[in-house]
């Protein structure tokens, strides 16, 4: 048989689609998937107090990847470098791709003494009890924590939230307090564009840190917005070494003390008051000009001018500037008479409509024609 022949006798021997398509070789047995969730990776622990706050993500799809089905047995294990295994301290089921989340509280074994090093994992369990192994090691310090801040209480002030709370027991070494602020409701309508209490955008949250010192028992937050209102809580942190490396040991925090930052206080008293008496010109009649040092508030409104003629009452006080607040440190009274002595005061008023104590006096005679 020529070559011709042999060769259509074979392609007619074959199937007709591998003819056009070709047949490949049968694939090499697989072994079947043991359905094992891919293990956690992004595990992390947050110790506050004597709590443990664990948070990570729970895997969409096994080893194999393809997608899990149904809850995930969980276990939750902490282990101390020197112990035998990982000692089991919960075990839960999630759903896949869930954030996963548990608070372990430690025993009083592990909040005493000395800092040591502890880690927590997490594993997996398929529904036949077998795992892919271990997360990735989430680490805390274990031992004494900084005692917690009590009593925290706070107050307005003209510059910010004066917050105070119990100061350290001597026998301590100092901590650090880091205080936690929520903004619970932003401030709403006319602010002051500038200075240290004005309108900006605020963040949900804030993290204060005030630096170690001994009797540290108050902190002052100029940070705020007017009309804003708070929740603080704070606690005592330290830093220290545990198998040469930095890490932070932070006490329990404290109950929540909520602030609405009202302006309550009126501007300063405005200073240095003068009056100068101008005689009559042309056309005009005489006149007393008065200024004073401008006040630095950033929610100022303006100034309040009162005038006393020395031929009335001790007592017989008139307001001489116009409804509105002066915006200016100077004001000009022609209102006078020559001849007459008069006694000025200023006063400060804010955009709430807070007045301060009135200005020392400041006496001038109108000269007579």
């Amino acid at each position: 048989m020529g070559a011709r022949l042999r060769a259509a006798a074979l392609l007619a021997a074959l199937p007709s689609g591998c003819i056009l398509a070709g047949c490949g070789m049968p694939a090499a047995p697989q072994p079947p998937s043991l359905h094992l969730p891919a293990p956690v990776t992004d595990l992390s622990a947050l110790r506050t107090g004597n709590q443990v706050a664990l948070t990570w993500t729970m895997p969409q799809k096994d080893t194999d990847k393809v997608p899990l089905k149904g809850p995930v047995q969980v276990h939750i294990c902490r282990n101390q470098p020197g112990a035998q295994g990982c000692a089991v301290t919960a075990t839960l089921r999630l759903t896949p791709a869930s954030d996963g989340a548990f608070t372990d509280t430690l025993p009083a074994a592990l909040t005493e003494g000395s800092t040591h090093l502890l880690i927590y994992f997490v594993e997996l369990d398929n529904h036949k009890g077998r795992s892919a192994g271990l997360s990735n090691g989430a680490r805390i310090v274990a031992g004494q924590a900084p005692a917690a801040v009590d009593d925290l209480t706070g107050e307005m002030r003209r510059t910010g939230v004066m917050l105070r709370w119990a100061p350290e027991s001597q026998e301590t070494s100092p901590a650090a307090v880091r205080i936690e602020r929520k903004l619970i409701a932003a401030a709403t309508g006319v602010k002051p564009a500038a200075g240290p209490l004005s309108a900006h955008a605020e963040p949900a949250e804030r993290t204060l840190l005030v630096a170690p010192a001994p009797h540290l028992d108050r902190a002052l937050d100029s940070s705020i917005t007017l009309g804003s209102t708070y929740e603080y809580r704070a606690q005592r942190v330290v830093h220290v070494i545990v198998n040469g490396q930095a890490m932070e040991l932070a006490g329990a925090l404290s109950a929540p003390v909520r602030i609405a930052a009202v302006n309550v206080f009126p501007p300063a008293v405005p200073s240095g008051l003068a009056a100068v008496a101008t005689p009559g010109a042309e056309g005009a009649g005489p006149a007393i000009d008065l200024n004073w040092r401008p006040n630095i508030e950033p929610d100022l409104a303006g100034y309040i001018v009162y005038r006393h003629d020395s031929s009335a009452a001790a007592s017989d006080w008139q307001r001489v500037s116009p409804a509105q607040p002066v915006a200016a440190p100077g004001f000009h009274d022609s209102d006078v008479q020559p001849g007459h002595t008069y006694q000025y005061a200023v006063s400060a008023v804010d955009q709430q409509g807070h007045e301060s104590e009135r200005s020392a006096p400041a006496e001038e005679t109108v000269p007579a024609p």
